[in-house]
């Protein structure tokens, strides 16, 4: 066969060529999308933390209910909570969308103002983008104390693995800014819009922010080195802790079992 015989790659097989050369990054780029997936509660997730407010205010926008709207908000979150414990799911979403409502419902009862439902929640999503912030900048990145136990490695990125606090950095700034531009869109409307339009726009800035900031952090940890299994250390230094100790009594059994003692040697006799 000569050079002009010799099969070309297709585009499709250089696209999977790099892949194929390094399985380890798709390996790595696997795993971060199933933590990414896990750490922000999915599908499901995105329901729960969405179909509340939506029906709060689809109920208000039709009839001005406001005890009606906040009751069926809270019933259904309490549904959805439900539903996880019959399942025996992770309750850490279901329940920090229940106390979002709670405290949502509390709040607009208490003023009479719909308005205030949604006011918890925003005063979270600032608070939650200026801790991103902070410590994104004190070298202590949010996103990496979220995602490292997801990952396995705890806090180990920090001193032995600088490319992926480089990674956990940027993903920090990137939420952060995120939320604040979203807050930045919120805040002033929650002063003069009327409360079904003000309602209508939190609903439509639920998904896109958090898919955009979801995404942005798996092209940082995609591209960053692999993760440290600092359990898998754990668990490999006390196998071989516990073999050095079994080698030892082994020693120590051996030696108490009576080796053959030394035999001396005689003195030559004398002619």
């Amino acid at each position: 066969m000569t050079s002009f015989d010799k099969p070309t790659p297709t585009d499709q097989d250089a696209q999977r060529a790099p892949e194929a050369r390094d399985p380890e990054a798709a390996t790595s780029k696997a795993v971060t999308e199933a933590a990414l997936f896990e750490a922000f509660g999915g599908l499901r997730g995105l329901v729960e933390t969405v179909l509340p407010g939506l029906l709060f205010v689809t109920i208000y926008t039709i009839n001005q209910d406001l005890h009606l709207s906040a009751l069926a908000a809270l019933g259904v979150s309490l549904v959805l909570l439900v539903l996880r414990l019959v399942r025996r799911d992770t309750m850490k979403h279901a329940f920090s969308g229940v106390f979002g409502i709670v405290f949502g419902v509390v709040f607009a009862m208490m003023t009479g103002n719909a308005k205030d439902f949604y006011l918890p929640g925003m005063l979270y999503t600032l608070g939650l983008a200026l801790a991103y912030c902070v410590t994104a900048l004190a070298g202590v990145p949010l996103i990496g104390l979220i995602l490292g136990p997801v990952f396995k490695e705890n806090l180990s990125w920090r001193t032995r693995n600088p490319g992926r606090k480089k990674a956990y950095t940027k993903a920090s700034w990137a939420w952060g800014l995120i939320l604040l531009a979203k807050c930045a869109i919120l805040f002033p409307m929650y002063f003069w819009a009327d409360t079904t339009k003000f309602g209508w726009v939190l609903i439509a800035l639920k998904i896109p922010p958090f898919l955009l900031a979801v995404y942005l952090t798996w092209v940082f940890l995609a591209k960053a080195p692999p993760p440290i299994d600092v359990f898998a250390e754990m668990e490999a230094a006390e196998a071989a802790e516990k073999a050095q100790k079994a080698e030892k009594a082994r020693l120590e059994r051996d030696g108490a079992g009576g080796a053959p003692a030394p035999v001396r040697p005689q003195p030559d006799a004398e002619v």
